[in-house]
């Protein structure tokens, strides 16, 4: 008995030295919540993350990759987030900066942090664990710890749920393109966002041979004789649709210009690795691997 009362009473006392230690800890804390976060938003991941975790009224303005919600396009616009402006981002009085690795160029990045603005720059990384980062380090700058935990593991649950139900043994052949205009159009190679997308959704990069986007010629693309294109709708658009992607040269003799498979989808849903990515592995999928998808002139998916 004596052993159970002194176990309370030593509770008591720890449970009341915290108590007191909370007071002095307060101030300091109290300050902190009462100062509003001014967050500028550079790259569209990390804004998707923000309103996700209700944290919306802190922003004051964000780059013009920032595309969803479409409330964040009506924020203050920063610039590309690759050339950035140091006087653009200042004029927004920040408190503190969240950005990709991307964010640039360097010069205005040390620039802002020369003003004493806090600059958070979060790695990009092309994966549902670097999604995972992401979501982890805006809430921990944001104080919602706690509620990045949860969406952490709410995204990581739909990411299991995920399942190829294609014969993993036949992969549609793929070859993504970007930036199609004046000259040879870009390809994406392997460490590109495109053919982690591509691998996510079951399907086969048929560029390996090289790292990153790079301009592919006439020969190469008859030579990787792809099944399927793949393209951002804003590549798409600025092509005059379908016909303009079927007249690229060499891509009427590959097996995707003879059946016109040409998919689409809006570039930062397919690209971005945002919270959303579950949902657009799945819709990559049903749309590279569904025989209606692969009959169809033109498959979309727009988020």
């Amino acid at each position: 008995m004596n052993a159970t009362v002194s176990a309370v009473v030593s509770l008591r006392q720890r449970i009341a030295c915290l108590f007191l230690l909370s007071f002095l800890v307060a101030p300091t804390q109290l300050f902190a919540e009462d100062k509003a976060l001014r967050v500028v938003s550079v790259g569209g991941a990390l804004t998707e993350i923000i309103y996700q975790l209700g944290a919306e009224s802190q922003l004051v303005g964000v780059d013009t990759t920032s595309l969803y919600p479409e409330a964040a396009t009506k924020l203050p616009q920063v610039g590309y987030q690759r050339a950035l402006s140091a006087e653009g981002v200042l004029s927004l009085n920040p408190s503190i900066v969240l950005a990709t690795d991307q964010a640039g160029p360097p010069a205005v990045i040390k620039q802002i942090k020369l003003a004493g603005i806090e600059v958070l720059i979060i790695p990009t990384k092309y994966s549902a664990a670097g999604v995972v980062n992401k979501i982890n380090q805006v809430s921990q700058a944001l104080g919602l710890k706690s509620a990045g935990a949860k969406m952490a593991e709410d995204f990581l649950a739909e990411m299991d749920t995920l399942s190829n139900t294609e014969d993993k043994n036949i992969k549609t052949d793929v070859m993504f393109l970007l930036n199609v205009g004046k000259g040879s159009p870009m390809a994406a190679g392997i460490k590109t966002a495109a053919d982690a997308m591509i691998v996510l959704a079951g399907a086969s990069n048929v560029m390996k041979q090289y790292e990153g986007y790079k301009p592919v010629s006439t020969e190469a693309i008859v030579v990787a004789d792809p099944e399927v294109l793949l393209l951002p709708q804003r590549t798409i658009d600025a092509l005059g649709g379908q016909s303009g992607v079927l007249g690229i040269a060499g891509v009427n003799v590959t097996r995707a210009g003879k059946k016109k498979r040409v998919v689409a989808m809006e570039g930062l849903y397919m690209l971005g690795f945002t919270p959303r990515l579950p949902e657009a592995v799945r819709d990559l999928s049903k749309l590279l691997h569904s025989t209606k998808a692969l009959e169809s002139s033109l498959a979309v998916a727009d988020k």
